[in-house]
């Protein structure tokens, strides 16, 4: 029987593991979630009606991955990893997997029939706006601390290429986040150490039930229950939609995961990339924050203003997309920029 010293050495030595064993050990994770929610599937009868259902929230999964607080919450927190000469392969797992612990968690107790879960589905109950509260202001924190973190080093990168730019030498030490606010923002975030505390911050994320895929999916369930479907196939509804959020968030964590590798660990040689998808990261998690929390106080204290209204009724589902293909369209072009400079300079010599 292994211990707890015993358990945390183990733990310890994994953070010692090469980086492909861990990325493996991720990506097993997220396959045994998949083999779990087709076990109950085929264990609760494999009707047509509750493989339609699976299906349908497999692919809500899909969806709600790519909400922009999500991927700005990833993105950011792989930054700050990396930054700290971390490799965070699991960031978007730890996340996703916090995230979908609740819709677990609701999911088990519709199918259990907690007449309470009821209240907290309700819009303008009182149980569905506390919630909503604590979802939305952890979100929102969290993507302004963030955000301002990543914006103080977007600076120091923009400076460092202005300075290379001009003829001047550049240090990696440059490059690295300073002053005042960076100062202010260590405190906050040094609770974030490892890409497991990321888990708490998704648990967080998801108490608001606030996008309409979530909803969707414990409706569904719902109905599923009153049609007849064998409890264990409909819990495999909220499994699979982990599954496939865990997937697409890891796939998108490892993703980002090798971006800013590649921009911070070869800092004078990639000046420019450096700044901007610094810059980019930045500027999302800000931008959400403000929608989020915006929201927050208009839901909180009832504002009546136009702006925290139309703020409160920002979705943030589709904008995600938007979000990939700009990191991705500025990846290529840095890779394309990278490709014929070194063509060129081979055809000088």
């Amino acid at each position: 029987m292994i211990g707890p010293a015993e358990a945390r050495q183990l733990y310890r030595d994994r953070e010692q593991l090469p980086l492909r064993t861990r990325l493996a050990c991720t990506l097993g994770a997220v396959a045994a979630v998949h083999a779990a929610a087709v076990v109950l599937l085929l264990l609760g009868a494999a009707e047509p009606l509750a493989i339609g259902l699976v299906i349908t929230a497999y692919l809500a999964g899909i969806k709600h991955s790519y909400d922009w607080d999500h991927l700005a919450a990833i993105d950011n927190s792989t930054r700050k990893f990396v930054a700290q000469n971390q490799d965070p392969v699991s960031v978007g797992f730890a996340f996703s997997l916090g995230h979908s612990s609740v819709v677990m968690l609701a999911g088990v107790l519709l199918v259990g029939g907690a007449s309470v879960m009821g209240q907290f589905l309700t819009g303008g109950t009182g149980e569905n706006l506390v919630l909503g509260l604590i979802g939305s202001g952890v979100s929102g924190i969290f993507l302004l601390l963030m955000g301002a973190f990543n914006g103080s080093a977007f600076l120091a990168a923009t400076r460092s290429y202005l300075k290379a730019r001009s003829g001047l030498t550049v240090t990696a030490q440059e490059l690295e986040a300073k002053g005042l606010l960076a100062r202010l923002l260590a405190k906050p975030l040094s609770h974030v150490k490892r890409p497991r505390n990321v888990y708490v911050i998704g648990f967080l994320f998801g108490l608001g039930f606030d996008t309409a895929t979530t909803i969707a999916l414990l409706m569904m369930a719902v109905s599923a229950a009153i049609a007849g479907v064998s409890p264990l196939a409909l819990l495999a509804l909220p499994l699979a939609f982990t599954a496939a959020m865990t997937f697409c968030d890891t796939i998108n964590g490892v993703a980002m995961m090798h971006m800013y590798r590649s921009a911070i660990r070869r800092p004078l040689q990639k000046l420019g990339f450096n700044a901007v998808i610094t810059g980019i990261s930045a500027a999302s998690a800000l931008f959400i924050a403000v929608i989020t929390l915006g929201g927050f106080f208009n839901a909180a204290f009832g504002w009546e203003d136009p702006l925290t209204r139309w703020l409160g009724a920002v979705d943030l589902g589709d904008a995600g997309l938007l979000l990939i293909a700009v990191l991705l369209g500025v990846w290529a072009v840095a890779a394309l920029h990278a490709r014929l400079k070194g063509s060129w300079i081979k055809e000088k010599s």
